[in-house]
Formats: structure tokens, sequence, C-alpha cells
């Protein structure tokens, strides 16, 4: 990738991370491309090569997105105040636009219809995983056998965890400020494991892998909402003041709380699955999924299975009680 499509990739970056940021606030053109510092002239057009998307469109799905997500919330919220916080003027506004895009009310999908949907993304991405097998296979090999980024250790299987309780534990970090490369794609897919290798590169180059840092997974997206191909993930690692983005790196802060943490050791094409298993444990948890992203956090020991390709990280949802 050019430097140019560098500068480009991080421009686009820092404007749909401030759609998703300021959903409640007027998000048009002429805003918008002064984030990304072009003329508002031709920033639609390149916007729209870039992401497959137009502005409008872009931002209309994250709103009724988030409105998706937070409409399951417990205790629930009014359909009103959801609304009004995402953007949308009036309750019926919201109404047809969330009917046109799911296909359902806002009042059916809090009583059950959001389950059709999620189902039928999770077909989708199964699907994906499926085509995908032989490049992850072949993915996997390239970036354990990278003698530039990642040490190599022994690392132990988790436990099949279809047949038994996850071990889950409550813990709260604090914001840390990151830097990050981002890929835009199914999640699950070879091309995040792509990225890891090329961002561990950059991270080498720029002597932040001596002495070891805390990295993070950032999903910025609900695959059980989002369409597989419009999903972003983050890998990142722990900067200071300092450091200032340059190419498609760009610079973001992880806001912290609390999160539903568990121990995962495995390989990059099972993770996606222990992701849905921690999913799946909410329900009778007690608790329920914050409104920000989950996160996988990468020790400083962080290191790869040479026989196996496996590591080891935390797999953390953010929550709060219901």
């Amino acid at each position: 990738m050019s430097s140019s499509r560098h500068a480009y990739v991080a421009r686009i970056n820092r404007v749909t991370d401030h759609i998703d940021s300021h959903l409640a606030e007027p998000l048009d053109l002429a805003r918008l491309a002064e984030v990304a510092n072009f003329s508002a002239w031709h920033f639609h057009r390149v916007f729209q090569a870039m992401t497959g998307e137009t502005l409008a469109d872009r931002v209309r799905r994250r709103r009724l997105e988030v409105a998706a997500g937070r409409l399951l919330f417990v205790p629930p919220e009014p359909v009103l105040a959801i609304a009004l916080d995402v953007g949308f003027g009036s309750a019926a506004v919201f109404t047809r636009s969330f009917s046109a895009h799911f296909g359902v009310t806002p009042t059916a999908w809090r009583r059950g219809a959001f389950r059709a949907w999620a189902e039928s993304r999770r077909i989708q991405l199964g699907k994906i995983h499926q085509a995908d097998r032989n490049r992850h296979q072949a993915v996997a090999e390239a970036f354990l056998h990278d003698e530039r980024s990642w040490p190599k250790g022994q690392v132990p299987l988790t436990p099949d965890s279809e047949n038994r309780q996850m071990k889950v534990e409550l813990k709260t970090f604090a914001p840390v400020r990151v830097a990050y490369m981002r890929q835009v794609g199914p999640y699950g897919s070879p091309e995040i494991t792509r990225t890891w290798q090329r961002f561990a590169a950059w991270c080498g180059q720029k002597g932040l892998m001596q002495p070891r840092r805390v990295m993070y997974g950032i999903s910025h997206d609900n695959a059980d909402v989002t369409p597989p191909e419009k999903c972003r993930y983050d890998a990142c690692i722990e900067v200071d003041e300092g450091f200032r983005p340059e190419g498609e790196i760009g610079v973001q802060t992880l806001g912290g709380g609390r999160f539903a943490c568990v121990a995962y050791a495995g390989t990059a094409s099972e993770i996606h699955a222990a992701w849905v298993r921690l999913c799946d444990w909410l329900p009778d948890s007690g608790y329920q999924a914050d409104d920000a992203p989950p996160m996988e956090v990468y020790g400083k020991d962080f290191a790869i299975d040479e026989k196996t390709g496996a590591f080891a990280c935390e797999l953390c949802m953010p929550v709060r009680a219901l």
C-alpha cells in the first residue's frame, strides 16, 4: 500500500470514528469533510470509493445499528429517547427508517424479532469462515514463522468450552491511549491475522515491541447486526502522550470500564467462536453488554506456540448490571 493511500485510510478512519461518537449531532457533508481534511467537493466520492457506501448511508446505518443494540437494554429505554440519542428527529421517522433497514418495527425487534436477524448474520458469517478455511491455514503459517514479530513459546489450549461452564471474571480497566491499524471485513477472517502481522512489523520498526507492551484487539461492530464486510477491527498497542499518528496508523483512547473477561488459548480461526460463546453466556449472567466495544487483551508475555500456532489472550466484554 502506498504512503498516499495510507494517508487516505487514516482520514477515512477518522471520519468513521467521528460518526460513531457524534451520532446525536448533525453529520453533514461539510462537517465530515472537515474532519477528513478533504474538500467537500470531492470527499463524498472518495468516501464511497473507499468504503463501498455513501456518507449518508453510513450515517444512517450506524444510527440504526446502535439503536438496534440499545433497544435490547434492560430496563428498556423509551423508543423516542433512543431515536433522539442516535440522531433521529422523531419516533415516527426512526420507526420508518428502522423498519426499512431491518424489516421489522423497533417494538417487534425488542419483543424477539432480533433473533432471526442475528441468526441470519451468524449463518452468513459461518459460510464465510468455511470458505476461508484454506486461506486461514496459509496465513497462520506465515504468521507463525515471522521471526521479526512474535516470540515463541508453549501455549496450552483452552479446554473445549462447549460442554463446560465458562469461567468469567469481572475486571475494571482504566482508559488507555493506543496506536492502531484497522481491518474492515468479517470477524474471524484471516485478514485480521495479516493485519496483526503487518502491525507487529510496524511496532518493531518503531521500537514498541521492546520492552513489551500490552496490545489490544478492538471489535467496533456487533457481528449479529452489522454486515460482515462492514465490521471494523483494530490491532492496538499502548503508546504515551507524545506519540503522533502517521500514515495509516491512528491514535485513539480506549475508554476503560467494567468488563466480563474469559481466558482464551487457541488459534486465530477459532477465536470468533469463543466470542460467540461469551455473548451466549450473558443472558443468564445477571449482566448485559454495555454500549462500548469489546476487546481482546494481549499481555506483555504474549507468545505463539511453535507447534500449534495457538496464542493466549483475554476476551473482555463491556458489561453493566441488569
